[in-house]
């Protein structure tokens, strides 16, 4: 019988509607989107591919706005407004795992934020080897799901704000 890895989303939500704050590390925390000087972001050629990747995620995915975002060193931080409305919140096909769904015959429903970061990552990757450069992402990333207009502002203000923290940032490693 094939292995399922148990996901690390969140069963109660469906992930095709509703507003996220995303974080996406890169692989072992390395620095290939760039680095800081004083106090400015001053991106590399990953980085700033990333940067129009995001900038033109609603060509891709119509659904799907990303409102405030910022690309550090090793990671990014952004907010995603996915509407998908009509939907059923509550879709209980997302096991990966046919035995854990209702009917094992259905395929498996991937929700539209997985989508959007599977095709982020998986275009990023793709440019950074087409040059040449050593690159990977962390396999996983974390998720929030905005709860209010309070945590959508404190979000927001730690995302505008980031690279004005990078000395006490978390991800701010010596590799």
């Amino acid at each position: 019988m094939e292995q399922y890895r148990k996901s690390p989303r969140a069963q109660f939500l469906s992930y095709d509607e509703g507003e996220f704050f995303i974080t996406i590390c890169t692989l072992r925390k390395k620095h290939y989107f760039g680095e800081i000087e004083n106090g400015e972001m001053i991106l590399s050629d990953v980085g700033i591919y990333l940067k129009e990747q995001l900038e033109r995620c609603k060509e891709l995915f119509s659904n799907l706005i990303i409102p405030v975002y910022v690309i550090m060193p090793n990671h990014l931080h952004f907010i995603v407004s996915i509407n998908e409305l009509g939907k059923n919140k509550y879709n209980a096909q997302r096991s990966p795992n046919p035995v854990l769904r209702p009917n094992p015959t259905c395929r498996r429903h991937v929700p539209t934020l997985s989508k959007y970061i599977s095709s982020l990552k998986g275009t990023v990757t793709k440019y950074a080897w087409s040059k040449g450069y050593e690159f990977g992402w962390q396999s996983r990333y974390h998720d929030h799901l905005i709860r209010g207009l309070k945590d959508l502002n404190n979000i927001s203000d730690y995302i505008v704000n980031n690279v004005a923290r990078w000395k006490s940032d978390c991800f701010n490693l010596k590799y």
